[in-house]
C-alpha cells in the first residue's frame, strides 16, 4: 500500500493510492473460501462447490468490494495521521481518471481530489471589544407590561350597554329558508359568537348598536371565513356545512365586554402566589425583574449576531471554492442544480467559514461535552418548545428527561443537539473573553436595529 500526496496549492491536493495485490489478495480468498461453505448451487452438496467455480462466479464483485473497504480504510487513517483538515470529503480526481481493467490487473492506482481547510490565524482574545446593548426597563416598559399582565388575567363580563367592539355574545342562531323565513335547518342555541372571529367588516358592522333581545340577520359564510370556526360555532361537520345554506338570524341573549384585571393583591397573588407581592411599588420590581431577564436574553441573542460578524470579518483566508462546488454537487446529485449551488454558494460559504471558526475556538480551548449537559440542554429545548407551541411551563422533570433521552436516541437530532450546545459554549467564551462595549438602550431602540 502507499498512498501519496502531490500539493496543487495550499487549498488543493491530489491524493493517489497504490493498492498491491498483497493488501487485498488475503482478503478476497478469505471471503471466497467462506462464499464456498455457504453457497447452494445445484448439483453440488453444501460445502462441496469446487473452489474454482466460485472464484469465476464471485471473484471480481468480491475484489470490487475489498478494494471499497482497502480504499476507505486507507483514506481515513492517512487523514489522521497526517493530520489533514479536509474541507468535505475526497472526490475522483478530475486530473487522473481511475482506469481498470478487473480480470487482468493486480495493482490498482486511485487518485482523489481533497479541498485543504485555512488556517485561521487569529483567536478570540480579550484584545478584542464587541457591542453589548443593555436595555433599560424604563417606567413605559414597566407600564406596559403592567397593561399585558392586567389583560392576561382579564376576563368577559355581560353589559347592558350596546355592542360598540370586539365583545362577545351569547346567542341563537336559526337557518333562514327563502324570504328569510326559519326553515328546518340547523338551529343553535346559547352560541358563543366572539366579534373579534368576524372578518367580514359589513358583516361586523351590522352588529353595532344592537343589545340583549336584539336579532339581525347575517350570512355565517360571509362574516366567518374560516369553516372550521364555522362548522364549530353551528355544531355540525365541515361536510354538513357545505350543504347547509348561509342565511342565518342570530338572536342575541347576552353581551359580553372585557375588562382588564384590577391591578391589586388579588391579582398579585394570582400572578405570584399569596402574599408574595403586597403593593403596586412590589408588582412594579418583580416586573423589572422579569424584564430585565428578557432583556438579558435580547441582548446576548444581539450579542452573537454582532460577533459572529465581528470574527467573519477577521477571516480573511481564502477557500477551495472550484472544489467545494464540485463536492456539493456530488453530494446533492438530483437534489440541486449547479445554477442553485452558485446562487447560494456565498452563503454556504459564510457558514462553512463559521464551522471553522467554532471548530478551532472549541479546539484551542479544549471545550467538551459532557452526556449529563447533553440531556440538560435537550430538556431545556423541549421545556421551551412547550411553553411556545402549548403554553404549558410547568412540565415534570420525567417527562422532559423522557423526551429528551428518546431524541438523543436518534443520530441525526443527537448530533443537531450537540452542535447547538457547542455553539452555546462558544459564545459564553466569547462574551467572558472580549471586552464588551456595553451601550444602554431602551426597548424602542435595540427593536430598531432589526427593522429593514
Amino acid at each position: 500500500m502507499n498512498i501519496k500526496k502531490d500539493n496543487l496549492d495550499e487549498l488543493n491536493a491530489v491524493l493517489t493510492i497504490t493498492v498491491e495485490k498483497s493488501d487485498y489478495e488475503e482478503r478476497v480468498d478469505q471471503v471466497l473460501k467462506d462464499y464456498r461453505k455457504k453457497a447452494r448451487i445445484d448439483g453440488f452438496r453444501p460445502g462441496k462447490v469446487p473452489q474454482g467455480l466460485i472464484n469465476k462466479m464471485y471473484r471480481k464483485p468480491v475484489l470490487v468490494e475489498e478494494i471499497n473497504k482497502i480504499l476507505g480504510e486507507s483514506l481515513g487513517k492517512f487523514l489522521v495521521d497526517e493530520k489533514l483538515n479536509i474541507l468535505g470529503e475526497p472526490l475522483p480526481s478530475l486530473d487522473k481518471p481511475v482506469q481498470i481493467d478487473w480480470d487482468a490487473d493486480s495493482q490498482f492506482e486511485f487518485s482523489f481530489d481533497i479541498g485543504i481547510s485555512p488556517e485561521i490565524d487569529f483567536a478570540v482574545s480579550e484584545k478584542d471589544k464587541i457591542d453589548y446593548y443593555l436595555i433599560k426597563a424604563d417606567e413605559e416598559e414597566i407600564g406596559k407590561q403592567r397593561d399585558r399582565i392586567s389583560s392576561r388575567y382579564g376576563s368577559f363580563k355581560e353589559t347592558d350597554e350596546v355592542i360598540s367592539d370586539n365583545e362577545m355574545l351569547k346567542a341563537d342562531l336559526v337557518e333562514l329558508g327563502q324570504g328569510n323565513e326559519p326553515v328546518e335547518g340547523v338551529h343553535v342555541e346559547d352560541a358563543s359568537i366572539s366579534l373579534e372571529f368576524v372578518k367580514d367588516e359589513e358583516s361586523k358592522q351590522k352588529f353595532m348598536g344592537l343589545k340583549a333581545g336584539d336579532l339581525l340577520d347575517i350570512d355565517v359564510k360571509k362574516a366567518f371565513v374560516n369553516e372550521t370556526d364555522l362548522a364549530a360555532l353551528l355544531k355540525i361537520t365541515k361536510e354538513k356545512l357545505a350543504e347547509t345554506g348561509n342565511n342565518f338570524r342570530v338572536t342575541i341573549k347576552s353581551v359580553s365586554r372585557f375588562e382588564k384585571a384590577a391591578i391589586n393583591t388579588e391579582l398579585f397573588d394570582k400572578v405570584y402566589g399569596p402574599g408574595q407581592v403586597k403593593s403596586l411599588e412590589e408588582f412594579d420590581v418583580k416586573i423589572s425583574e422579569e424584564l430585565k431577564a428578557a432583556f438579558e436574553r435580547n441582548s446576548d441573542y444581539k450579542f452573537r449576531i454582532d460577533a459572529k460578524e465581528f470574527y467573519l470579518a477577521k477571516f480573511k483566508q481564502d477557500l477551495p471554492a472550484a472544489f467545494l462546488k464540485r463536492w456539493l454537487v456530488y453530494t446533492n446529485q438530483g437534489k440541486m442544480t449547479i445554477e442553485q449551488i452558485e446562487k447560494d454558494f456565498d452563503a454556504f460559504v459564510t457558514d462553512l467559514k463559521w464551522q471553522l471558526i467554532k471548530g478551532k475556538v472549541a479546539r484551542d480551548n479544549e471545550m467538551k461535552i459532557n452526556e449529563d449537559e447533553l440531556v440538560a440542554h435537550t430538556k431545556g429545548v423541549f421545556r421551551q418548545q412547550f411553553i411556545q407551541y402549548y403554553g404549558i411551563a410547568d412540565v415534570p422533570d420525567d417527562t422532559l428527561e423522557k423526551y429528551a433521552r428518546e431524541s438523543l436516541g436518534r443520530e441525526e437530532e443527537r448530533n443537531r443537539y450537540m452542535e447547538s450546545l457547542m455553539e452555546n459554549k462558544v459564545f459564553e467564551f466569547m462574551q467572558k473573553t472580549v471586552k464588551l462595549d456595553t451601550k444602554e438602550i431602551t426597548l424602542q431602540e435595540f427593536n430598531k436595529m432589526f427593522e429593514k
